[in-house]
């Protein structure tokens, strides 16, 4: 197998991503352990658990704006290093807490250990993978968050049976677990090549390439040279042509600005899609059906695992398809969908009906629905990882992410009450934010598939980057690890990059 070495690194940097999905699943089944309530009930009211479960979201807020600053002045291992760390102090505070204003302080720090990774890992698995598995590799992002939420599910299931403390501070003090790995894992793991290039580590940047796109089999010599003259190139163009502000990413640059609307566009697509409105909305069925809490819980478990299923499957077809391919059915699927649901919640109210048949499809359509979700919520941290030029990587990804977490919270806030004043009229709302989401990606999103982060700044720039070459030469990045037909453009880099590279080509 090509890539082995990147490969593995990008799904070790994807516990972050575990720890994400696990953090973000097991609160719900936590506190509603009788031991919590028990042991609460006088702390314990309506305003205590929306801190609980805001706190959390609050503190991704935070983190994914001030993963930029971290990132780039410190490198994206750093910043995953960090997260780790809060990552593991914040599972500490909650296994071990004795008042909930101690715990909404653990999740506060965990979601700022989820915020600072959820920006920085997409980040970093984009940077170091070649071309031909970009999406696989940037995808293990939603894949690790599968996982996670998965885990978190069936570990809720199974604390439930206990009686003691135990079934809520073993949940919540296991993500503790995966952070210690990371903190351990990222000190040996390779910095982003494209990092060190754009830092004048030109040497280091090298030798990083050269071990994560070689292997015995296919020692890929010419790709990788030309794959770090066209980094340095393009490096060496963006820092005579940026002055990296944010003024000038939002206002007097057209085309970082564009990139910044598309990356917050998608992830804004994400929160839009219903997913919010469904996660509530399926317990109140269950409990229609005559389910019990330990039964919905085993439901909702199955539920994680189809999730998971999809999401792999998505993996492997996203170099194959294409981003858009994807895209555009996921989103009218999900419309279609939630119009599916609208229906039948009109005619038959879960919460009157006896009608158990149509009762089942309603849950069906809560499966149909998880099965769409998938290629966007993968695409949705991929894609703004792969859009941006490394100056403004980590700050669009930041930009991008705070977008997802704030609308998360808004979500997260108003549909409970949307549902109950709107009712089944409240679906129409995200069938329609889904059809024109759909619309929107046919005509603004250029694909990304098969071209290097390089190539995809210059559909970005009007082929800026790429016209600037005064020659060119093909360079095939395969499935394979072989070499087929790419074009790389060559700009002019400054005196020293020209020194460098030259040296690097035993010119």
């Amino acid at each position: 197998m090509p890539y082995v070495l990147v490969t593995i690194c990008c799904a070790f940097a994807a516990l972050g991503s575990f720890l994400f999905g696990y953090d973000s699943g097991i609160i719900s089944s936590s506190i509603a352990q009788d031991d919590f309530k028990q042991r609460f009930k006088g702390q314990l009211d309506d305003a205590s658990t929306g801190g609980i479960v805001s706190a959390f979201t609050g503190g991704a807020m935070v983190g994914s704006l001030g993963v930029s600053y971290l990132s780039d002045l410190h490198g994206r291992r750093m910043a995953i290093f960090v997260g780790g760390l809060l990552g593991a102090l914040g599972a500490a505070l909650q296994g071990a807490t004795s008042t909930i204003a101690m715990l909404i302080v653990g999740r506060f720090i965990a979601g700022v250990a989820v915020g600072l990774m959820s920006a920085t890992i997409p980040v970093y698995c984009s940077e170091i993978a070649p071309p031909s598995i970009r999406g696989l590799l940037g995808g293990m992002q939603q894949w690790m968050i599968g996982w996670g939420f998965f885990v978190a599910q069936w570990v809720g299931f199974g604390s439930s049976h206990v009686t003691n403390s135990f079934s809520w501070r073993f949940p919540l003090s296991l993500q503790a677990f995966p952070a210690l790995i990371l903190i351990i894992g990222a000190l040996f793991l390779p910095e982003s090549p494209r990092w060190l290039i754009e830092h004048g580590q030109f040497q280091s940047g090298h030798d990083i390439l050269i071990r994560l796109h070689s292997n015995r089999t296919h020692p890929n010599t010419s790709l990788i040279e030309q794959e770090y003259k066209q980094i340095c190139e393009t490096v060496s163009i963006e820092k005579r042509e940026s002055l990296k502000s944010w003024r000038e990413i939002f206002i007097t640059n057209p085309s970082w600005r564009r990139r910044i609307l598309l990356a917050a566009g998608i992830q804004a697509f994400t929160q839009c899609s219903g997913v919010n409105i469904i996660q509530y909305y399926g317990p109140r069925l269950y409990a229609t059906l005559g389910f019990s809490t330990s039964r919905s819980l085993m439901i909702i478990g199955i539920s994680g695992a189809l999730a998971q299923t999809w999401n792999t499957l998505c993996l492997f077809l996203i170099d194959r398809v294409g981003r858009r391919k994807l895209l555009i059915p996921s989103l009218l699927g999900m419309g279609a969908t939630l119009c599916v649901e609208a229906t039948l919640s009109r005619y038959f109210d879960p919460d009157r009906s006896t009608n158990a048949h149509a009762l089942r499809s309603a849950v069906a359509m809560y499966f149909v629905f998880s099965f769409f979700f998938t290629p966007l919520g993968v695409l949705s941290w991929i894609y703004p990882a792969e859009i941006f030029s490394t100056p403004i990587r980590a700050r669009g990804s930041s930009v991008s992410t705070f977008v997802n977490w704030s609308l998360n919270l808004v979500f997260a806030q108003c549909a409970p009450i949307g549902l109950s004043r709107m009712d089944y009229r409240f679906f129409y709302c995200f069938m329609a934010f889904n059809w024109v989401g759909a619309v929107m990606v046919w005509l603004w999103y250029p694909e990304t598939i098969g071209k290097t982060l390089e190539e995809v700044e210059s559909v970005f720039t009007d082929g800026n980057v790429v016209s600037r070459a005064t020659g060119g030469k093909n360079l095939d990045i395969g499935s394979s690890g072989r070499e087929e037909t790419l074009m790389v453009a060559y700009a002019e880099p400054s005196r020293e990059e020209r020194s460098h590279i030259k040296g690097m080509m035993g010119v």
